[in-house]
């Protein structure tokens, strides 16, 4: 154990801050899931006043000598990389000191405003949506954007004010290089997805839209959530407007998801990419909770978890060889004359649609791509928030060939934006690239996967992921856990061989 006084105080600080908060999640958590309407001017209260003393803890320059002192005594400690103790505290520190260095520039009455901006707006943005009413949501919107452009110029960037929101997300990426990124991601997909559509073959995927209960929804769900890892001893799952998994504690993981009577997709994809965000949280390294080795790496490598489960395996062949005997006995009534080919193909349809959570494979980073190019224009003032609907729908119309009916199905349809989460949503592309490369690389280290699957075995692989990714903790960067795990740069010729193979066979190109 490295024993420097210095050390060990850091620990001791940044573990009493994570209690903070984990306290402050849970608070969050709540309001998402159990809170009465009629409290949420009050929580909105609580969440600013917590956020508060943790800012203040985070940028105590007490906790900067502490990190100075302990820099200098770990250089004298021989390390390598081979996960030993010196290496890990070495990891530590360093991430503590970028993490002190760029909280230090954000002022407390900021990080306050921020707290406050995001519960309020979340609030709203849940009435907004159910009433399908922007007009009452843009003011809390344009407070949200405007503190966000603030935080920008705080904490200072290179070419474009979105590059110090996106590093909060994907430490060391720029506008630019997200920008070139789904480019030429898309460019590559926009031809894909014109072949499938001119192939001449329809996909039947009325099988999805018939009436399967919730009751029976949610105990096929956590069925299969449990059996590719997630561990409901220390986690639970819960309802929501918008799915999302959160971390309490060191083994209390909470997920969320939610139930459309009326289509399959919704719940149990989302709980499959949700199942995948907890699975990597309880694969942390508890020991080290609270410090950088013991939390998730980068968003993109989160959401590289997410995504596999949810599309590199929930919606292969092998997958649906075994459960799909076990959904029929779940859903009798709905699937009762559907046949496995059937259902595999209604799964895996490509075909251009409003909702980014309930995107086929093939367009999902065209919705992505979207989002980027809005909340880029939003920071660097070329759009405002009262012209973000009419901007939206000419971009799915120009992108995809549709538009939105409504702006529930539009611009309200992510809670992101109201959460003060600008900067999040190039992260899910990127995982979709490193869930492919993962993918392959597991492949090639495990052999074949699909005969596993078929059978319900999925141990190996998600060891194979404990061992490889979630230890790791943040210790590496995104880009350098990538590059370490698939044994090459980041880049999308997996991620493309893969819907081209599937969509090839789905679609007989």
């Amino acid at each position: 154990m490295i024993q420097t006084e210095s050390y060990q105080q850091v620990c001791n600080h940044a573990r009493q801050t994570a209690l903070l908060q984990s306290t402050l999640a849970l608070l969050e958590w709540d309001q998402h899931t159990k809170l009465p309407q009629s409290a949420s001017g009050y929580r909105a209260d609580q969440i600013a006043a917590l956020a508060t003393q943790i800012h203040a803890r985070r940028t105590d320059q007490a906790l900067g000598e502490l990190l100075a002192r302990a820099d200098v005594a770990l250089d004298e400690n021989e390390f390598d990389e081979n996960n030993d103790e010196a290496f890990i505290a070495r990891a530590n520190v360093t991430k503590m000191e970028q993490e002190f260095t760029r909280n230090s520039k954000i002022p407390e009455s900021l990080a306050s405003a921020l707290a406050r901006a995001a519960s309020e707006g979340q609030t709203a943005w849940i009435a907004a949506r159910k009433n399908n009413d922007f007009a009452s949501f843009a003011p809390h919107l344009t407070k949200i954007i405007g503190l966000k452009q603030e935080q920008a110029q705080a904490v200072g960037y290179q070419d474009h004010p979105y590059d110090a929101l996106i590093d909060e997300y994907e430490p060391g990426i720029s506008t630019a290089e997200v920008a070139t990124v789904l480019s030429n991601l898309c460019e590559e997909l926009v031809p894909l997805v014109a072949k499938i559509k001119a192939c001449g073959k329809q996909v039947d995927t009325s099988c999805l839209r018939r009436t399967f209960p919730v009751e029976d929804q949610q105990r096929f769900a956590r069925e299969v959530s449990s059996a590719i890892g997630f561990d409901y001893d220390r986690g639970r799952m819960d309802v929501t407007a918008h799915p999302f998994c959160t971390e309490l504690g060191p083994s209390d993981c909470r997920i969320t998801t939610r139930y459309d009577a009326d289509f399959f997709n919704s719940a149990f994809f989302g709980t499959l990419h949700e199942a995948g965000h907890g699975i990597y949280e309880q694969g942390l390294d508890s020991s080290q909770y609270g410090l950088p080795a013991g939390s998730y790496c980068s968003l993109g490598i989160h959401e590289s978890q997410s995504r596999l489960w949810e599309n590199l395996v929930g919606r292969s062949r092998s997958f649906w060889q075994h459960y799909f005997p076990i959904a029929k006995k779940h859903f009798p009534k709905a699937l009762s004359d559907v046949s496995e080919n059937q259902f595999y193909d209604a799964v895996n349809c490509v075909s251009p649609s409003l909702i980014r959570v309930e995107a086929d494979e093939a367009t999902y980073n065209i919705h992505i791509a979207i989002r980027f190019e809005l909340e880029r224009d939003l920071i660097d003032g070329s759009l405002l928030v009262v012209d973000l609907p009419t901007a939206w729908n000419d971009l799915y119309q120009k992108h995809l060939g549709i538009t939105p009916g409504c702006d529930a199905d539009g611009v309200l349809q992510d809670v992101h934006w109201s959460a003060g989460l600008i900067g999040y949503f190039p992260t899910y592309a990127l995982g979709n690239l490193y869930a492919s490369q993962f993918f392959e690389a597991a492949k090639k280290d495990l052999g074949e996967l699909d005969s596993k699957f078929a059978v319900g075995q999925f141990e190996e692989l998600r060891t194979w992921l404990n061992q490889r990714i979630h230890r790791q903790g943040k210790q590496y960067s995104g880009f350098e856990l990538g590059e370490k795990v698939a044994g090459q740069p980041l880049g999308h010729v997996d991620l493309l061989n893969h819907l081209g193979s599937k969509f090839g066979q789905v679609y007989e190109l």
